[in-house]
């Protein structure tokens, strides 16, 4: 029981770093208004810079959390949260809330580094890839639930209360994951580390922590693309799939993902999704523009979030050490980073370039890509 009640709290610190992007989403028209004389690149800035951090420590993180322990890392972490989110209430001036962005980075990128370490080793056995596939909801369950009454508490109360109720989340559960999640073995004493950069080389050069975040970079390019530019392309619908096309992700992620998960490894069950996801664009692709069109953007988004969970029980299925699941969680970080950052651009020029038949190609292009990583690393294993 101790063991679930874990999960669950550390899956809700999950959300509050999800709601580290999502708030400022929430509140960018508040946030228009008070920088104003920020407004467009400085603003985007401070939006995506907490996934920057991301994207240049990543790897760090995962290796510095290892070497502190899940437990000092989480509370921290959420200690830093909760005390960014109190001041950003007040909008403090431009610099010092760029700055607060960037400390909000850092203590993002630790919770999602500790978060599937930990919860890989409280799970254990035939839970383990239910546990990590609810991991793997964070995100898009935070962002539902901001949108849903993010908006009705700005209106009411204003943006700095929303982020005095994210301040609260964060403190809240620092305080409780401190009582709840198991204390950290003792820091060894090493008298002289590997460099970083050494250990960076060790991460990516092998086939058992890489596998995961290889793979993991391949949806993080196609999801956050598809799910930023295809309601546009819809033209009635889209409102409809903008709205459904995360909902349908995580709901069959946490069904289907996690019934097939009990019946294959996590590896082959990535290439599946990976598979599902270039069938489903070709239907997408075929019946552009027809209603059955909202039916295959459904189904892609309901394949990609079959890989989005499979991941991360990869992560734990090929990692059974915590300083292993560690590592390759803080690869998931960077490359994930990386595929947020470089997908919606990406498909940008291809749709530009050729329209459907570009988003078609972008999908099936790097779900072949994601199978291709992931079929050499499996040989490298074996």
């Amino acid at each position: 029981m101790r063991a679930a009640l874990t999960i669950f709290a550390i899956w809700a610190a999950g959300l509050g770093a999800a709601a580290q992007f999502g708030k400022m989403s929430v509140a960018y028209p508040a946030l228009e208004q008070v920088y104003a004389a920020q407004a467009g690149i400085g603003i985007g800035v401070m939006l995506s810079i907490v996934g920057t951090v991301g994207l240049i420590l990543g790897t760090t993180s995962g290796l510095w959390v290892a070497r502190i322990g899940p437990r000092r890392a989480m509370v921290a972490a959420l200690l830093l949260g909760a005390l960014v989110s109190a001041v950003q209430m007040s909008f403090p001036p431009y610099p010092l809330m760029l700055a607060s962005r960037v400390l909000e980075g850092l203590s993002h990128l630790a919770i999602v580094v500790v978060g599937p370490t930990a919860i890989a080793g409280l799970a254990g056995g035939r839970g383990q890839g239910a546990a990590m596939t609810l991991w793997s909801s964070f995100f898009g369950v935070a962002y539902a639930v901001l949108f849903w009454i993010g908006p009705q508490i700005l209106d009411a109360q204003g943006p700095g209360y929303l982020f005095g109720l994210h301040a609260g989340w964060m403190a809240a559960l620092a305080a409780i994951l401190w009582l709840l999640m198991p204390a950290d073995p003792g820091v060894e004493v090493v008298a002289q580390r590997p460099s970083l950069l050494s250990e960076h080389r060790a991460i990516y050069a092998s086939p058992f922590l890489a596998a995961p975040a290889m793979g993991f970079a391949c949806y993080a390019v196609t999801y956050v693309a598809v799910l930023t530019l295809l309601p546009a392309q819809m033209g009635e619908m889209g409102g409809f799939i903008g709205v459904a096309m995360p909902l349908v992700s995580i709901a069959v992620s946490l069904t289907l993902g996690v019934w097939l998960l009990g019946h294959m490894q996590a590896v082959a069950l990535v290439e599946a999704g990976f598979v599902a996801a270039m069938i489903a664009a070709v239907g997408l692709w075929a019946f552009w523009a027809q209603p059955t069109a909202v039916l295959f953007a459904l189904a892609v988004t309901a394949a990609l979030g079959i890989v989005q969970g499979a991941s991360f029980a990869a992560l734990a299925e090929l990692n059974p050490s915590p300083e292993g699941r560690a590592k390759a969680a803080g690869a998931i970080a960077q490359l994930g980073n990386l595929g947020t950052t470089t997908g919606t651009p990406m498909l940008v020029w291809a749709m530009e370039k050729a329209g459907q038949t570009g988003l078609a190609l972008f999908l099936i292009g790097f779900s072949a890509l994601g199978i291709a990583l992931h079929r050499l690393q499996a040989q490298r294993r074996s």
